[in-house]
């Protein structure tokens, strides 16, 4: 029965990964096909294990997580770290724990502990620096765009754009306008409703001018225009301290620093004339 179980992870995580390409691809058809796939083998999954407690029989041995590998029972079976990935990719901005949460739970219909992603960020940056760069991405820190630091609760991917990652006076509000685009296009994606998304959109909707009405009224294009209309009213004057900021970063931190920040007063030091560090973005 464990090889069952860990043939069913493997397939699930493998269904998981294919429904996002295909969600971001605008594969209607094809993601709403290997949803039906998906939810199949979640469930067969369930049984397996439901009739293993019912006979009582020894409980499968779980696999360390992996790129084809699930985490262990009664828990996500994509790795954490794989579905904060999904999340952030969907949304393009840095996010909190509870969004990315939110999100996965809405397009890609499973959930997580937020809490756990406290502790990841601290084992990403481990793993950095004792081999650099041996991953394809890693989950990384925002930035402040004054200090380098880390940005208090939020989370990147490193294979974005400093200018992506670095956060000033403006970017928490066009941050905001950009996830409300991201998952409004995401919505408008999908081959049937799905109740989640909704009341997420909403939640963006509720805090944009001329987004919605109300819940019941809400469409995903008219947020959208309406979440563009505003963000061109920011987007030059937060783009300009984000670049300078980001300029700021890759001359004066090393390759940990530019993905994890600075310890406070750092960047500060460098900036009064301390030699500069890092090179890469």
């Amino acid at each position: 029965m464990s090889e069952s179980v860990e043939a069913l992870e493997r397939r699930i995580g493998r269904l998981r990964t294919a429904v996002r390409e295909a969600i971001l691809a605008d594969d209607r058809e094809r993601a709403s096909a290997l949803r039906r796939d998906l939810r199949q083998a979640e469930q067969h999954w369930e049984d397996v294990l439901a009739d293993a407690e019912n006979t009582g029989a020894e409980a499968p041995r779980t696999v360390r997580p992996g790129p084809d590998h699930a985490t262990p029972a009664a828990g996500p079976l994509l790795p954490v770290r794989e579905q904060v990935h999904e999340a952030l990719s969907l949304l393009a901005v840095p996010a909190t724990p509870r969004l990315i949460a939110t999100i996965h739970e809405a397009f890609f219909a499973s959930t997580f502990p937020a809490a756990r992603l406290t502790s990841l960020k601290r084992d990403e940056e481990r793993s950095f620096r004792t081999a650099p760069f041996a991953r394809p991405y890693y989950l990384c820190a925002a930035l402040t765009a004054d200090l380098l630091a880390p940005a208090r609760g939020l989370l990147a991917i490193s294979t974005w754009p400093m200018e992506h990652r670095v956060i000033g006076s403006l970017s928490p509000r066009v941050d905001f306008l950009t996830g409300a685009i991201r998952v409004a296009e995401a919505i408008e994606r999908l081959s049937a409703p799905v109740p989640a998304a909704r009341r997420l959109l909403w939640r963006f909707a509720a805090s944009i001018p001329a987004a919605a009405e109300s819940v019941s009224q809400m469409q995903p294009h008219q947020v959208k225009q309406a979440a563009l209309a505003e963000l061109e009213v920011h987007r030059a004057a937060d783009q300009q301290t984000r670049r300078a900021a980001a300029a700021r970063a890759r001359e004066q931190l090393d390759d940990a620093q530019q993905l994890f920040g600075a310890r406070m007063g750092l960047a500060g030091g460098a900036r009064q004339g301390e030699a500069p560090h890092g090179r890469r973005s």
